[in-house]
């Protein structure tokens, strides 16, 4: 009777080291996590805490920064505004000037008109 799968004893041998390779295999030493010393540790501890404090540092002087930004833009549009209103006044101011002095004009011009009609002209040939 012949052997379909032709497992002789050739493949057998073959096999069954294989096996043993495999058992074998199981209890070798794994590669174990080498543990860091204290020291090693805490430094590294440091390390990550430093690097927080140094992050926290930087967005804390981000946003001081962009404060004093809106502090700085508040103060340029409150100076704007004093600014206007000044100009606004200044500007009330000649305009009143202007209208104070049209109308002192016309009074002036009305006071010479009636004192002209009430003293004649000069040129006139009149009698006292």
């Amino acid at each position: 009777m012949r052997d379909p799968l032709k497992t002789g004893f050739d493949e057998r041998i073959k096999s069954q080291a294989e096996a043993k390779k495999a058992l074998l295999a199981k209890f070798k030493p794994k590669p174990t996590v080498v543990v860091k010393t204290p020291e090693e540790l805490r430094a590294e501890r440091e390390a990550e805490k430093e690097a927080i404090r140094a992050k926290h540092a930087a967005e804390k002087l981000e946003r001081a920064r962009i404060a004093a930004a809106k502090a700085e833009a508040a103060r340029q549009a409150e100076l704007e505004a004093i600014r206007s209103a000044a100009e606004a006044r200044k500007g009330a101011i000649k305009e009143r000037k202007a209208m104070t002095k049209a109308e002192q004009k016309a009074r002036k011009e009305a006071r010479m008109a009636a004192y002209a009609t009430l003293r004649p002209s000069r040129g006139a040939e009149t009698e006292y």
